[in-house]
C-alpha cells in the first residue's frame, strides 16, 4: 500500500518530488561540508563555542550557534553575489585565529561564575567570527552553485544544512561534556581547560603553516 501511494504521488506530483530531492541534496551538501573531517576547523570553533555550557544552557547555545550561522550566511551572500571579495589565503589564516581566540578566552574564564553579564559581548564576537567563516564557505559555495539562476535558494538550503550540522556537533560536545562531568567526575573547569587546550594544540600549527605567512 505504501509503495502504491508513493507511486501515485510520483505520477501526480513529479515536480514536487524533484524539488524535494533537490532540496535535500542541497541541505546534505551543506551538512557534509561542515562534517567533513578534512575541513575540521569549523568543528573546532563549534567545540570551543559550546564547551563552557551544559544541557540546561541549550537555549543560550542555540542562540550562539544561530548567530554564528547568520554571520557566515551574510558574508556568504555578499561573497556569492560579488559584493565583497577577499584574499582566500587571508581568510584561511583568519579562521584558525578566531578559533584560537575563543579557546584562549575559555582558558582564562574557566571556573568563573556565569557568563550572563558577558553574553552580549560573546554574541557580537560570535557574529563577527561568523562573518569570517562565511568567507571561507564562499569558495566552496561558488563551486557548488556554478551558473545556477536560483543562487539565493541554493544558498538558503546550503545554510540550512550547515545549521543542522552545527546543532549535531554542539549536541555531541554537550553530551561528551555531560559524560565527563558525571561519569568521570571532571569539574566543568577541568573539562573546559582540557578541551580548549586540545583545540589550541591543533589550531596553532594551522596558523603557523598558513600559506598567508609564507
Amino acid at each position: 500500500m505504501e509503495t502504491y501511494c508513493i507511486l501515485i504521488v510520483t505520477l501526480v506530483f513529479p515536480n514536487t518530488i524533484i524539488m524535494l530531492e533537490n532540496f535535500w541534496f542541497n541541505v546534505q551538501y551543506g551538512m557534509n561540508h561542515v562534517l567533513d573531517i578534512n575541513g575540521y576547523d569549523h568543528i573546532l570553533f563549534l567545540m570551543v563555542l559550546a564547551v563552557p555550557y551544559v544541557f540546561n544552557d541549550w537555549k543560550r547555545v542555540l542562540v550562539l550557534v544561530t548567530t554564528f550561522t547568520l554571520g557566515h550566511t551574510l558574508s556568504l551572500v555578499l561573497a556569492a553575489y560579488g559584493v565583497v571579495s577577499i584574499n582566500g589565503e587571508l581568510v584561511e589564516f583568519l579562521i584558525p585565529i578566531t578559533i584560537l581566540i575563543m579557546a584562549i578566552y575559555n582558558v582564562f574564564t574557566a571556573g568563573k561564575k556565569s557568563k550572563t553579564n558577558k553574553f552580549g559581548l560573546l554574541f557580537f564576537t560570535t557574529l563577527f567570527f561568523g562573518l569570517i567563516h562565511g568567507l571561507g564557505f564562499a569558495r566552496e559555495f561558488k563551486m557548488f552553485s556554478g551558473q545556477s539562476e536560483n543562487k539565493l535558494e541554493l544558498l538558503i538550503e546550503f545554510a540550512l544544512g550547515i545549521e543542522l550540522a552545527q546543532v549535531i556537533i554542539v549536541f555531541v560536545v554537550l553530551f561528551i561534556g555531560f559524560l565527563c562531568q558525571t561519569v568521570f567526575r571532571f569539574s566543568r573547569r577541568d573539562w573546559m581547560m582540557v578541551l580548549s587546550a586540545i583545540v589550541i594544540g591543533l589550531v596553532i600549527p594551522m596558523i603557523t603553516q598558513s600559506d598567508f605567512l609564507k
